[in-house]
């Protein structure tokens, strides 16, 4: 069975061009052109991802990602946003999204957030890439075949990165997900640090500084 992709895109070519993209890579797309329509939409359906944009003839994404979570949903969100400002992106993953492209943006930059969300809620155990491999049953990590050392709570955001593979994880996300050997929460600071040594470890290019929000797992 296709996976079903909800689509709200106010510009006619750009929605139409998106389909048909997406619906060429296999998947099922339902389309919106304004917040009304997607709401209903999404009421009506049941889909494994939602792309929104953020600025809507009836109102804007941001106000629907906002419903939809606050009705209890964990669908990957992903907005479509023409505004690559600081404080907008922010805003958005704020409202409960997972990933944000900026226009114009790539085709193929597009897909490849697409995948990487759809990865994040099937979930994984493992993963490995040229020189990283991780078994996260076993707390395992090696890179180019030798084990790495890592402490609980570098393994803890390790393991929350590669879940995320490809998507923005904030800082607060971090914060709230991980915790040291005692059971204390991490604060901001200690979660820099503890990123500086997970990246001397591992390599600094798998985790990129989104800047003023949080990390991304790179390939």
């Amino acid at each position: 069975m296709s996976v079903k992709i909800m689509l709200c895109e106010d510009d006619v070519y750009l929605r139409e061009g998106l389909c048909e993209l997406l619906e060429k890579e296999g998947y099922a797309v339902a389309s919106a052109g304004n917040c009304n329509d997607g709401r209903t939409l999404f009421h009506n359906g049941a889909y494994q991802l939602v792309i929104l944009d953020v600025m809507l003839p009836d109102g804007n994404g941001l106000e629907l990602c906002t419903e939809i979570r606050n009705q209890g949903s964990d669908i990957p969100i992903l907005f479509l946003t023409a505004c690559d400002e600081e404080f907008q992106i922010v805003r958005g993953l704020d409202a409960g999204a997972d990933d944000y492209v900026t226009k114009p943006f790539r085709l193929l930059e597009l897909l490849s957030r697409v995948r990487a969300l759809l990865r994040r809620r099937n979930g994984i155990t493992t993963y490995s890439n040229n020189d990283i491999s991780v078994d996260i049953g076993t707390m395992s990590v090696k890179k180019n075949g030798e084990n790495v050392i890592l402490t609980p709570t570098e393994f803890q955001i390790l393991t929350v990165l590669i879940q995320n593979n490809g998507i923005i994880v904030t800082r607060n996300t971090l914060l709230e997900k991980i915790w040291d050997c005692d059971g204390n929460f991490i604060d901001d600071n200690t979660l820099s640090v503890h990123i500086s040594r997970l990246r001397d470890k591992i390599g600094a290019d798998h985790i990129t500084t989104v800047r003023g929000t949080g990390y991304r797992w790179e390939e």
